[in-house]
């Protein structure tokens, strides 16, 4: 049958070139048109491979090179060729070669007084010219010089040909080479005349379409240097602008302002950054290094010529895809088992680390009984993820005694009822309009109260009377006195009055022990102040923040606003208030103008320009010893106006795109509204977009390399109090100072006789700052060899995170995994009776202390460093290597590596895992997959995780080995040490697009939840695992009986039918007769608020996975 069409096909095709016969021509003419008028492409394709093309271009040149061309033959054949030329990429070289092309150029000459055969003239050429090469040799043969013939001023005749005549001069001016002969030819202000005049003329925007062709001949010209310069001679800059403030707002027009948007960015003048230097501010001699002139920056004319289009990232599509060709397809690579990096003999200076392996425990003996001192176990049973449930809120204040209320007696939900409540209860916050100020309740200079519901004396009257500086209130200097036990001066009297009589209390943080750590930290330039929410703390908001719902267009008018700065500079102010590049200090506290601040601990800002009264231009230092990575800023901003909209534009930012674009929030933390009772970094700004600018990197400064463009972050914030101090930063802030506060606390926290907590040093940074190595595990019953037989056995787990020191959010899931394994709950006593955690919460100290986004001082990304670190240059990675080699060594490799971090262009929480196989099936390279053994147990985890985390989904996770991610974390763990559950877990910056946190931004509290669930992932996973032995099902009902009494009462509050009891649904268990270990696994899953004993649990459905689908949890 298939051969029977063609056959026929093939013959209608061979009558049309043959026949002479104006009827037989006109017939077959019809039946092709009927043929390809209904169906799908597939029938001009097929009709294509048959050679319809180049059969309908021979018809068309035997029929115009008759004496008298017949336009009944001809203009059936055009719309044909229109039709057929859109899908056959090479009908321009077909035409040229059949010398169809040359014969529709005289032919459209021959008509132009003959508007309908000119017309059909005209979409043969559109077509013919789709091919650049075409597109050229029309041009030579003088087809521009003939539309513009057809192309007139205003009129409301012969629109139909005009249009067709300018969506053919914009596709020819495609061509370099006809845009060159346009720009010398006078054409762009001829185009923007012709623009002016329907502009201005079409006043019911009839000819919108005509317009748009005669904007793409000049986005077209524009793309070329010599047509940007021609354009900005014509004062085309002012002219599109001009034109288009009349009708942002209209939607018809959108076609118009959309091309008239492309145009003014590719034509705006690129210029370098307003910068000394592409370097970083900061200096540090690496060792072994020989310093480098910084590269300057260097006038336009050094910019690579930039023609790609941007078009607005309103309709952009926010997650990228891993490339095929990135990945590793060399199986000997992704096999292979790489020797040591370094000498045997130097593991053994890992031994030190793990002394848990060797040390005796003789006071367990000498010890017996007895209660431990208050002050180590006031602690012991806090529960530390952050719930509804928990009103309770402890801290440490200078004397290391707890504040707040006292202890509630109704008893906590443990781990696994958050489970179940928190998929099921999301603290949602109200719905915020864009402009909406988060602080709206807070009256502005007024008495307040804070979140319990206590009178706050006013704070403008306290600070009036006792003349306090403002910078020792707000940003306590870190002087010598700190460090003086009687911690006099004035500074510190400050913070003891403060202290005295607005401290909110904080669990886990002590602003004294804050302070003092702070003075031991080191940094590049001696950071002589604190900021100001380091050292009060943060509590998170009591609801959880939206995703700000975009305003349709913002981008378009942040865009207009910089070619509005460009055309009419008068009220620019154009003033530098802020540099760390000159002489201190620049800013006038009596002018009308912010106060910027940002040589702290973290802080990353290097310069700040007024443009206009309330708008300011901000540039965050790139890394220190590096020319790039600027995205993380951190800053303090002081001397606003209560309810004044503020702009602020980051203009130096890297990555081409961001989360800011799809509903993320920078933070803020007001110092009135901590003193007022509300310590907390919250999501603030509106009007918020982000897109590539008018800066560019010289090439010169990109080492040679085409010079990198730069991207706007801009936002509005409107601060809550008059005369205020606030904090602005890219993620909630978590210094390294803050890390060794906590691990203070955290150890004096513990009960010790239950809890093995010991921190060491891995090694020093590069900067001098000690690097932190915590081991947690359970004490050993006692100092019995089989208890210590028990105790030195237990398999270990390793965590990591914050090599990005940019990736703020990784700390804080890492802190949320540090306070549930010290806590009570008893899934973390589970976890410290069966395992030993090696936690390095930090790898990169000195990028964090001096606010890089990615780099450690050398400048170097430190998770590139794995495949072959340094001593002297990564020792953070070095040694942690180390000592995973020596874990290897003795045979005791994790059972799980995990790398924290954090993920700027994607939502939700997510881990990177290793697989050989899905590498190559990715790749479609199946050679020797057959042969690959590979224990697919790397999904089991993440598949829990999805499970049980409201913020994790199984759907972005990936298992891809990525040849650029060869020298990473992740991969080197798995490639070198043979560890198969090694992963990358992602937070995203911004929030969750799935599941119970759907359209919710992360707070500290959701991350710090996910680093909780985290560990009760690792203790299902080895329930899960054929090796888990019956002494840890035993232990894990020993455990979880004790909390029967507590998750019975909470049973009883669960929005159950009134009708189904307790003694019903345990009635029901117990003519189920599952395995304990089923059940034990089945009630820890599915986070039941059910006593864990010998009373057997429900059964789940046969046909039912219970790890498939997490919308069950609920129920």
């Amino acid at each position: 049958m298939a051969e029977q069409e063609a056959s026929g096909l093939q013959v209608l095709l061979h009558t049309l070139q043959s026949s002479s016969d104006k009827k037989s021509i006109l017939t077959i003419l019809k039946v092709l048109g009927d043929l390809l008028s209904v169906g799908t492409d597939r029938r001009i394709h097929y009709m294509i491979s048959k050679g319809g093309s180049e059969a309908l271009l021979q018809t068309l040149v035997d029929t115009a090179r008759t004496a008298s061309p017949d336009y009944d033959i001809l203009l059936p054949l055009f719309r044909l060729l229109a039709k057929v030329g859109l899908r056959d990429k090479k009908i321009g070289r077909k035409a040229l070669e059949l010398e169809a092309l040359d014969v529709t150029l005289i032919l459209a000459r021959k008509n132009l007084s003959h508007d309908q055969n000119l017309l059909h003239c005209l979409w043969a050429l559109r077509v013919f010219a789709s091919s650049v090469s075409m597109g050229a040799m029309l041009g030579i043969n003088g087809a521009m010089e003939l539309l513009f013939k057809v192309i007139t001023p205003y009129t409301q005749k012969r629109t139909q040909t005009i249009r067709a005549a300018t969506e053919v001069l914009a596709v020819l001016l495609k061509s370099k080479s006809n845009g060159r002969r346009a720009v010398n030819r006078g054409y762009v202000t001829s185009l923007l005349w012709l623009h002016q005049d329907w502009h201005s003329r079409d006043t019911a925007n009839t000819y919108v379409q005509i317009r748009r062709g005669l904007l793409l001949c000049l986005k077209h010209i524009s793309a070329l240097r010599s047509g940007r310069e021609a354009f900005l001679a014509a004062q085309g800059m002012e002219i599109l602008f001009s034109t288009t403030q009349n009708c942002l707002d209209d939607k018809s027009m959108e076609p118009v302002i959309s091309v008239v948007l492309q145009i003014l960015r590719q034509c705006y003048p690129k210029s370098p950054l307003p910068l000394v230097t592409a370097s970083s501010a900061y200096a540090f001699p690496v060792p072994g290094h020989i310093a480098t002139e910084p590269p300057c920056d260097l006038p336009e004319e050094d910019f690579e010529d930039d023609g790609d289009d941007e078009v607005d990232k309103d309709s952009d599509t926010e997650d990228g895809k891993v490339e095929d060709d990135d990945l590793e397809t060399d199986v000997n690579k992704l096999t292979s088992k790489p020797g040591l990096d370094r000498p045997e003999e130097e593991l053994m200076q890992y031994e030190a680390m793990c002394l848990e392996l060797s040390y005796s425990f003789e006071e367990l003996e000498s010890k017996p009984g007895g209660d431990l001192n208050s002050e180590k176990t006031q602690y012991a049973n806090h529960h530390h993820i952050l719930t509804a449930a928990s009103s309770k809120q402890h801290c440490y204040n200078k004397d290391q005694s707890s504040c707040g209320q006292e202890r509630e007696d109704s008893v906590r939900s443990s781990l696994l009822c958050m489970v179940k409540t928190q998929r099921s209860t999301v603290h949602l916050g109200s719905k915020r309009k864009p402009g909406v100020n988060p602080y709206q309740n807070v009256q502005s200079n007024s008495l307040g109260t804070d979140s319990s519901g206590s009178e706050i004396p006013d704070i403008q009257a306290s600070l009036k009377a006792d003349a306090w500086d403002i910078d020792a209130i707000f940003c306590p200097r870190m002087s010598a006195s700190f460090s003086n036990s009687t911690r006099t001066g004035e500074a510190v009297e400050v913070i003891d009055k403060l202290l005295q009589t607005h401290l909110k209390c904080v669990p886990f943080h002590d602003p004294y022990l804050y302070m003092a750590k702070a003075r031991r930290t080191s940094s590049v330039v001696d950071f002589k102040m604190v900021a100001f929410p380091d050292v009060w703390g943060h509590c998170p908001p009591s609801t959880t923040q939206p995703m700000l719902e975009r305003k349709c267009g913002v981008q378009r008018i942040r865009i207009f606003e910089d070619i509005r700065r460009l055309i009419q500079p008068s009220d620019v102010i154009n003033k530098v208030v802020f540099s760390l590049d000159e002489p201190w200090p620049l800013q006038d506290n009596a002018s009308n103008c912010l106060q910027f601040f940002s040589k702290f601990e973290s802080g990353n800002l290097r310069k700040a320009i007024q443009v206009r009264e309330f708008e300011y231009d901000l540039l965050v230092n790139v890394d220190v010893n590096s020319t790039q990575h600027q995205q993380w800023f951190y800053f303090k901003v002081s001397g606003m106006q209560a309810a004044v909209p503020y702009h602020f534009n980051i203009i130096n930012c890297e990555k081409p795109n961001s989360q800011f674009n799809y509903g993320m929030q920078p933070t803020l933390y007001s110092v009135k509204e901590a003193l007022l009772g509300r310590p907390t970094w919250i999501r603030t700004g509106y009007e918020i977009c982000y897109y590539k600018n008018h800066y560019r990197q010289s090439t010169a400064a990109a080492g040679g390399a085409s010079g990198k463009c730069y991207y706007t972050l801009t936002f509005a914030v409107t601060f809550p109090h008059n005369e205020d101090v606030c904090y602005l930063a890219y993620h909630y802030p978590y210094t390294y100072t803050a890390l060794m506060t906590h691990l203070d606390i955290l150890e004096k926290s513990v009960n010790l006789k239950e809890v093995y907590f010991r921190q060491d040093v891995l090694c020093q940074t590069l900067g001098g700052n000690p690097c932190p190595l915590v081991t947690i595990t359970a004490m050993p019953e006692s100092n019995s060899d089989e208890h210590l037989e028990q105790f030195r056995h237990r398999p270990y787990q390793v965590i990591t995170a914050r090599v990005h020191p940019g990736e703020s959010n990784a700390s804080w899931v890492m802190k949320g995994t540090l306070e549930f394994l010290v806590s009570s709950d008893p899934v973390a006593r589970l976890l410290r009776e069966n395992f030993i955690f090696k936690i390095i919460p930090m790898l990169n100290p000195d990028g964090v202390i001096n606010g890089n986004h990615r780099c450690s001082l050398s400048g170097e990304d430190l998770n590139r460093q794995w495949l072959s670190p340094s001593a002297h240059l990564q020792p953070t990675i070095y040694h942690a290597k180390g000592l995973l080699y020596h874990l290897s060594s003795i045979g005791r490799s994790p059972v799980v590596f995990c790398d924290f971090h954090g993920h700027s262009q994607k939502k939700n929480v997510f881990l990177y895992g290793c697989s050989i196989k899905e590498t190559l099936w990715q790749a479609a390279c199946t050679v020797g997959t057959s042969t690959i053994l590979e224990d697919v147990n790397y999904r089991t985890l993440p598949k829990i995780l999805d499970k049980l985390a409201p913020a994790f989904t199984m759907s972005s996770c990936s298992f891809l080995v990525e040849k650029s991610r060869a020298s990473t974390a992740r991969v080197v763990v798995w490639r070198e040490m043979g560890v198969s559950r090694s992963y990358t877990m992602e937070s995203s910056y911004c929030g969750c697009n799935q599941g119970p946190y759907q359209g919710l931004q992360f707070g500290t509290r959701e991350l710090e939840e996910m680093g909780a669930m985290f560990c009760l992932g690792l203790l299902i996973l080895e329930l899960k695992s054929a090796s888990c032995s019956h002494q840890l099902l035993a232990r894990a009902a020993t455990l979880l009986s004790a909390e029967e009494e507590a998750l019975d009462q909470h049973l009883q509050r669960c929005s159950l039918p009134q009708e189904v009891s307790h003694d019903l649904i345990l009635s029901s268990y117990s003519r189920l007769g599952e395995t304990q270990s089923q059940l034990l696994l089945y009630g820890i899953a599915c986070g039941l608020c059910c006593p864990f004993s010998t009373t057997p649990l429900p059964a789940p459905p046969q046909d039912c996975n219970i790890l498939e689908n997490k919308d069950n949890f609920a129920h």
